[in-house]
């Protein structure tokens, strides 16, 4: 089934982060999604201190790059279709390569 990007991000991890802040502070960091394409935006996530905003306020340890199609792979199954996505140019990082590897404990808390 097909995730609304919009509504993962505006709504679904903000009430993830606020339900587990300290699950969210053991990934800590500062990530910047930018999903382009129908139904992406940009997300600025602050781990340390849990908190989620859309838009772009800069200060990010890593910024992840993806078109909304290749986000709903990766959504779909993080492990095998992220790395793969990865190797084929269309999941890009700039910033702290290892942060963005904690990525999936996100979506788990």
């Amino acid at each position: 089934m097909a995730v609304d990007i919009q509504k993962l991000f505006n709504e679904e991890v903000p009430a993830k982060l606020a339900k587990n802040p300290d699950g969210a502070k053991a990934i800590g960091g500062k990530i910047q999604f930018v999903v382009s394409g129908e139904g992406g935006g940009e997300w600025f996530l602050d781990l340390t201190a849990p908190s989620s905003q859309a838009g772009n306020p800069g200060g990010a340890d890593v910024t992840i790059k993806i078109a909304a199609t290749d986000f709903q792979k990766l959504h779909e199954n993080p492990q095998a279709n992220g790395m793969q996505l990865y190797f084929q140019g269309k999941l890009k990082f700039e910033g702290n390569q290892m942060l963005a590897m904690k990525l999936n404990k996100l979506f788990e808390l």
